[in-house]
C-alpha cells in the first residue's frame, strides 16, 4: 500500500528546523519525509535560529542516489563555520536509506512533518483545537497565509474559531489578524462584497479551501454567505448585494413563478437550488433596510450612506431591466422603480376624490426610499394636501378682516403647497410633473375665486375703514398698538423684526422652523367658543412699502422712506414713555468679524424697544431668487437666527411682522403685460377697472385723490417682468402675519395665550397623516373653530351631579382622577394642579391619539379651569409627578421635551384596574 507523503513549503521547512536545530546545532543534514512543494528544484535562504544564521539549502529527490550525491556536494561545498545546513525532501522510504548516510542526519531519522504541530508553533499555542486535526485545507491554508510579522499569538489552545477568523483576515481582507474577535455578519460579509478586491481574492484561492470558508461563513454569518461567496467565486461579487434586492422583489411578486425564472438567469450556477434564495434575499433585504436608516439619519455620513444605497438598487433596476424582470416586480417597496411606480400612480388620482390619493400616498410613504427621497416624498405629500383642499367647501369671504385672518390660516397654505410644487419635481418623471402642473392650475383657479371675492369686500370696506372704524379688522397701522404694546408692558422690551414683503405663505414656513423649546408663540386670548389664532392685519392700499411700511412703523395712516419712519417710530413709543431704536437695512449688519452691529447689540442691552428692517423678501421679488425656489427658512432670511438668537440672550420677545405680501410671477416667459393707463407700480394704477381689477378710495387709500385701480389676479402687471410683485388687492398682497413670540412662557403678556402647535396649521394640510400632531378643523366662514375643549364641556352638562359626585363613571380622565391610587399620589405632590385641569389633560391627549405638544397640553388645561399655564413644560413634569405612579411612565415628555405622550393602557392598569 503506497502512502502519499505530504508536501511542505518553505515556511513549514523553516518551522521545522527552528524547532530542532537548537536539539543538534553540529548536525548538518535533516532528512524530511515529505515532498518539497516546487518538484524537482532546489531552494537556498537564511534562517536565523536563537542568534544563529544558518544557510539552508533544500534538495527534492527521489531516489537514494540523488540523496547522497546532493550530500557529498553540500560536503564539499559547505563552509567551514559549519552554518550550512542540507534538507533533503522526497519519496524515498526510511528503510531504503543506509546507516552511512543516516549517521550524518539529525535524529538518524527522516523527521515526520505534522502541520499541526506546525500551526500550533506559528500561532504560539500549546495545544490545537481537535476539530483542526483533520481539516487540511485549513492548516494547509494557515501554513502558506501566514503573513510577514507571523500570526499573532493564540495563547494555550488555538481554537478554530480563532484560527479561521485570522485565515479570513489574510486571505479575504475582512477583519484584522491582531483582534482577538472579528465581528463578522451579513453587513460585514455584503460590504466585503462591493469592493472587486474582495471577492477576486476569494475566487483565486484553492477550492477546498473556498469549500472550507464558506462552510464556516454560512454557520456564522448564516445561510446567505454559501450564496454571496458562489457569486464571488463567480467573478460577479459586487452584485451580491443587487441580487439580493431582487431576489426579494421576486418573491415578493405577486408572479413570483414567473420572477424565479428571470431571476435564474441572473444567478446562474451560484445558485444550487430555490431554497437558498429566501435566506440570501433576508440577509441582503436586512443589510439594507440598516443602511437605508443610516442615510435617513443624522452625521457626516448621511451622504455617503445614502449615495451607497442608491448605488446599490440602482444597479439593481438595471439587471433586472436586462433580464426583462422589472415588469414582474412591479411597485416593489425596495426598488426605487417600485417608489416612481407607486409615485406615478399617486400623480394620476390627483384629480379625483381625495381618499384615494391619500391611499396613494400611504403607499408612497411605506415605500423604504420614501425617507431617502424625502424632497420627492414631500412634495407628493403636498400635492396630497391640496387635494384636500380642493375638496373642502370654499369658504365664503364674510369680510375683510374674517378674509386676511382666514387666508393665514388656511388658503395662505394653499400658496406655501403650490410653491412646493410649483420648484418641479425632483424625480424628471414626466407624467408625475404634469399631474403636477394640472393641480397648480385648478387650485390657481380656486384661488382667484377667493380672491375676487375678497376683492369686492375690500373695495366697500375701504370706503369707510379707518382707525376710528376698522370693521373688526386689525389695520397695519394698529399693529404696533394691539400687538407690540403688550409685549412692552411691565418693562418688557420687544425686539420687532420687519420682514418686508413677507407674505402668508413664508410667514408659516418661518414660524414652522423656529425651536419650540426656545421660543413660544402667543396670541391674543380668544373669545369664549372660538380657537386661538394668529393675527392677520390689512395692509394700506396700494400695498407698497412707502406706504403700509411707513404706517406699521408710525403707529398711524403715513407714506415716506426711512427717516419718515424713524421719526414716527420714536414718536409712537416716546408718547408711551419708552425709548426707541430703528435699524434699516445696512444699518444691523455688522462690520467684518461681527454678525451684528455694535450699535444694533448696544440698543438691545438697554431697555428701550427697537426694531429692525429687513429687506430679504422684498429685494427677492427684484433679483428672481423665488423663480427658482419658493420655500423659505430662517437661514434665508438675512441674519434673521442672528437676530433671534440675540433677542434671546437679552430676554427680548419678538414680534414678526410684514408690511406686506406679495404674488409671484407665473406667466409663461415671453407673456407681456397688457397696455394699462396710469400706471403708478407693478400692481397699482389711476383709471377705469377693467377684467381682474377693482377700484378702491377711502383714508386708507394712499394716493393722489385717494383712489386707485388695483389687480386681484395675480397674473396682471403693468411693469415689467419681475419675480413677483405688490401693491394690488389679493390676499396674498393684502395680508399681514403677525407672528408674537416670547422667550419663555413666563413671560406670557396679560390677555394673551400661547398657541400650541396643534392649533396652527389647517385640518387639511395634516388630514390623515399618523405622524402628525392634531390639527384643528377647518375654518368655517366666519373665520372661528370651536374649542375641543368646549365639546367636552358639553358632554358634561346632562351631569346635573358635576364630574365627581357618580363614582365610576364619566371620561377617561375623569375616573382617573376619581380613582384612589390618584388621590394617593395627589398627596404627595406639591402644587398639584386642579382635578378639573388633570381630567381635561387626560382626555385631550387621548382625543388626540395619545400625543400633544406641551402647549396644547397647558391650553386643554387652561380651557377647562379658566387658570393660564404660563409654563407648559414645568406643568408637564407635574403630571408626569402625579400619574407615574412606581416610576410607570403613564405620562412622559419625549422628543426632547416637544412632546407630551400618554400611555392609555398603563393609564388603565394604574388607576382603572382594568385594560385599557
Amino acid at each position: 500500500m503506497t502512502t502519499t507523503r505530504p508536501v511542505v513549503g518553505r515556511r513549514a521547512i523553516e518551522v521545522l528546523l527552528q524547532a530542532e536545530l537548537p536539539k543538534a546545532a553540529d548536525r548538518r543534514l535533516v532528512l524530511v519525509d515529505a515532498a518539497y512543494e516546487a518538484r524537482g528544484q532546489e531552494a537556498e535562504f537564511g534562517l536565523r535560529v536563537e542568534g544563529r544564521t544558518y544557510w539552508v539549502r533544500v534538495s527534492d529527490q527521489d531516489s537514494v542516489l540523488g540523496i547522497t550525491d546532493a550530500w557529498r556536494r553540500h560536503r564539499a561545498e559547505a563552509k567551514p563555520d559549519g552554518s550550512d545546513v542540507l534538507v533533503v525532501t522526497g519519496q524515498v522510504p526510511a528503510d531504503q536509506l543506509g546507516w552511512d548516510l543516516r549517521a550524518h542526519a539529525l535524529r538518524h531519522h527522516p523527521l515526520a512533518v505534522d502541520r499541526a504541530d506546525i500551526v500550533k508553533q506559528l500561532f504560539g499555542a500549546a495545544d490545537l483545537d481537535t476539530r483542526m486535526a483533520g481539516e487540511r485545507w485549513l492548516l494547509d491554508a494557515l501554513l502558506e497565509a501566514e503573513p510577514v510579522d507571523g500570526w499573532p499569538r493564540a495563547g494555550a489552545v488555538l481554537t478554530r474559531d480563532r484560527a479561521v477568523r485570522a485565515l479570513i483576515a489574510v486571505r479575504l481582507g475582512l477583519g484584522d489578524t491582531t483582534a482577538d474577535t472579528l465581528d463578522l455578519d451579513a453587513d460585514t460579509l455584503f460590504t466585503w462584497s462591493r469592493n472587486p478586491a474582495g471577492p477576486a481574492r476569494f475566487a483565486a484561492l484553492p477550492a477546498a479551501e473556498r469549500d472550507g470558508i464558506g462552510a464556516w461563513l454560512a454557520l456564522t454569518v448564516g445561510f446567505a454567505a454559501p450564496t454571496l461567496l458562489a457569486l464571488a467565486a463567480d467573478g460577479r461579487g459586487t452584485d451580491a448585494l443587487p441580487l439580493g434586492a431582487l431576489a426579494s422583489a421576486a418573491l415578493s411578486s405577486t408572479a413570483a413563478e414567473a420572477a424565479g425564472f428571470a431571476l435564474g438567469t441572473l444567478f446562474g450556477s451560484a445558485l444550487d437550488s430555490f431554497d437558498a434564495l429566501q435566506p440570501f434575499a433576508n440577509a441582503a433585504t436586512g443589510v439594507l433596510s440598516r443602511w437605508i436608516a443610516q442615510a435617513e439619519g443624522s452625521g457626516t455620513q448621511r451622504t455617503e450612506a445614502r449615495d451607497r444605497v442608491l448605488d446599490v438598487l440602482d444597479r439593481a433596476d438595471r439587471l433586472a431591466a436586462d433580464a426583462r424582470l422589472s415588469p414582474l416586480i412591479g411597485t416593489d417597496r425596495l426598488l426605487p422603480s417600485g417608489y416612481r411606480a407607486r409615485l406615478r400612480t399617486l400623480g394620476s388620482l390627483l384629480d379625483g376624490p381625495a381618499a384615494p390619493a391619500e391611499a396613494a400616498l400611504r403607499e408612497l410613504t411605506g415605500h423604504q426610499l420614501s425617507g431617502l427621497y424625502a424632497e420627492s416624498t414631500e412634495r407628493a405629500r403636498t400635492a396630497v394636501r391640496l387635494v384636500r383642499w380642493m375638496r373642502e367647501p370654499l369658504p365664503e369671504v364674510e369680510s375683510v378682516a374674517q378674509g386676511v385672518r382666514t387666508h393665514l390660516a388656511s388658503s395662505g397654505w394653499a400658496d406655501l403647497a403650490v410653491g412646493v410644487l410649483a420648484e418641479g419635481e425632483t424625480s424628471r418623471d414626466p407624467a408625475v410633473a404634469d399631474a403636477y402642473q394640472r393641480l397648480i392650475g385648478v387650485v390657481r383657479a380656486r384661488r382667484t375665486l377667493l380672491d375676487e371675492a375678497f376683492a369686492h369686500r375690500l373695495a366697500r370696506w375701504t370706503e369707510t375703514a379707518c382707525q376710528q372704524a376698522p370693521g373688526g379688522a386689525l389695520l397695519i397701522e394698529d399693529v404696533l398698538a394691539q400687538a407690540a404694546a403688550p409685549l412692552a408692558r411691565d418693562g418688557g422690551r420687544p425686539l420687532i423684526l420687519v420682514l418686508d414683503g413677507m407674505s402668508a405663505d413664508i410667514a408659516v414656513q418661518l414660524a414652522g422652523e423656529l425651536d419650540r423649546r426656545v421660543w413660544t408663540e402667543v396670541v391674543p386670548k380668544p373669545r369664549e367658543g372660538n380657537r386661538a389664532t394668529r393675527q392677520a392685519a390689512v395692509s394700506m392700499l396700494p400695498s407698497v412699502t412707502r406706504t403700509s411700511r411707513t404706517s406699521l412703523l408710525c403707529g398711524q395712516p403715513a407714506e415716506g422712506g426711512q427717516d419718515r419712519e424713524r421719526a414716527g417710530f420714536g414718536t409712537f413709543w416716546k408718547k408711551r414713555h419708552r425709548g426707541a431704536h430703528l435699524f434699516h437695512k445696512g444699518g444691523f449688519e455688522g462690520p467684518p468679524g461681527h454678525r451684528l452691529a455694535p450699535e444694533l447689540l448696544q440698543a438691545l442691552a438697554t431697555d428701550d424697544i427697537v426694531a429692525v428692517v429687513v429687506n430679504t423678501i422684498d429685494d427677492a421679488l427684484a433679483d428672481g431668487r423665488e423663480s427658482a425656489r419658493g420655500r423659505w427658512s430662517p437661514g434665508d432670511i438675512a441674519r434673521l437666527p442672528d437676530l433671534l438668537n440675540a433677542a434671546r440672550d437679552y430676554g427680548r420677545p419678538v414680534m414678526l411682522v410684514s408690511d406686506h405680501g406679495h404674488v409671484l410671477d407665473r406667466t409663461p416667459r415671453g407673456q407681456q403685460p397688457p397696455p394699462a393707463d396710469g400706471a403708478g407700480g407693478a400692481r397699482w394704477r389711476t383709471g377705469t377697472p377693467g377684467d381682474g381689477e377693482i377700484a378702491v378710495e377711502g383714508p386708507r387709500v394712499r394716493t393722489p385723490g385717494g383712489r386707485a385701480v388695483l389687480p386681484w389676479r395675480e397674473d396682471l402687471r403693468y411693469t415689467p417682468r419681475q419675480a413677483g410683485y405688490h401693491g394690488g388687492a389679493s390676499l396674498a398682497e393684502v395680508t399681514v402675519p403677525v407672528i408674537t413670540l416670547v422667550p419663555s412662557a413666563d413671560r406670557i403678556p396679560s390677555g394673551w395665550t400661547l398657541l400650541p402647535v396643534e392649533g396652527i396649521a389647517p385640518g387639511w394640510w395634516h388630514g390623515g397623516d399618523e405622524n402628525a400632531p392634531a390639527a384643528p378643523g377647518p375654518l368655517p366662514a366666519t373665520g372661528t373653530v370651536a374649542d375641543p375643549t368646549r365639546r367636552q364641556k358639553q358632554k358634561r352638562e346632562p351631569q346635573d351631579e358635576g364630574i365627581f359626585m357618580v363614582p365610576g363613571q364619566g371620561t377617561y380622565g375623569e375616573r382617573a382622577v376619581q380613582s384612589a391610587p390618584y388621590k394617593a399620589q395627589r398627596e404627595f405632590v406639591r402644587l398639584a394642579p386642579a382635578d378639573t385641569a388633570v381630567a381635561a389633560v387626560i382626555d385631550a391627549l387621548l382625543a388626540a391619539g395619545g400625543k400633544l405638544s406641551p402647549g396644547a397640553v397647558a391650553a386643554a388645561a387652561q380651557a377647562a379651569t379658566g387658570k393660564s399655564q404660563r409654563n407648559p413644560e414645568r406643568f408637564a413634569t407635574v403630571l408626569e409627578r402625579l400619574l407615574n405612579i412606581d416610576g410607570y411612565p403613564v405620562l412622559q415628555l419625549v422628543e426632547s421635551g416637544r412632546t407630551v405622550q400618554l400611555d392609555k393602557a398603563l393609564l388603565a392598569q394604574q388607576f382603572l384596574g382594568d385594560p385599557a
